[in-house]
């Protein structure tokens, strides 16, 4: 199945919509882990050039946006979809890494970070040289957290003042990357893989509180 790549811009404004859809439909399949964002705010992110799209055909494939914090110290992709018939042709890899590419262009020294509960997400960050850090190492911008109220663990996170959730934080910072060596992926992948066990653990804690 063939995709198109490419930096959103204003000419690809009509898909705003059918994004902020396929945002809101994976969040209440999945029911944890994902912010709804409407049509509006998908559009801002595809006009000022901080967007991914992915299409097959005329059709929206998938999707993600950069977003800035604290002054543009920090950087985090946000809002990666994949519509459901595309799936399991590695697309999600592919977009995650244009955006990254992006997000090393417009901003060379912000760190980058996310929160996922999604493991293929957390693996291909994990092949992008992210390491898995805890809240406290993210941006402490109000304005990111008051992002996640769209989730429906919010009020997990609110219980534990910003600093756990069912979430894992990662995070890519060039300051420790620039000139020194990084593990090989399979080493931070099994790395990483023992982290995940230890996050599940304590995610069962917190549900069961």
């Amino acid at each position: 199945m063939e995709f198109t790549l490419v930096v959103a811009n204003e000419s690809h404004l009509r898909y705003a919509n059918a994004i902020s859809n396929l945002i809101r439909d994976a969040s209440q399949k999945r029911g944890t882990g994902i912010a709804n964002r409407p049509a509006a705010y998908i559009a801002e992110k595809i006009t000022s050039g901080h967007a991914i799209l992915a299409l097959h055909k005329e059709e929206v494939a998938g999707f993600c946006y950069i977003e800035t914090w604290g002054h543009k110290q920090y950087v985090a992709n946000s809002g990666l979809i994949v519509a459901e018939p595309y799936r399991h042709h590695g697309l999600a890899a592919r977009i995650k890494k244009k955006a990254f590419a992006l997000s090393r262009q417009l901003y060379p020294g912000a760190r980058l970070f996310g929160i996922t509960t999604s493991l293929a997400v957390m693996k291909i960050n994990s092949s992008l040289g992210y390491k898995p850090v805890t809240f406290s190492e993210l941006t402490d911008d109000e304005a990111f957290w008051k992002g996640c109220r769209g989730c429906k663990n919010y009020d997990i996170l609110q219980r534990h003042e910003h600093k756990m959730c069912l979430c894992t934080g990662m995070l890519y910072d060039p300051a420790t990357r620039n000139g020194q060596a990084v593990p090989a992926k399979n080493q931070r992948w099994e790395k990483f893989k023992r982290f995940v066990k230890s996050k599940s653990r304590k995610r069962l804690k917190i549900l069961n509180k």
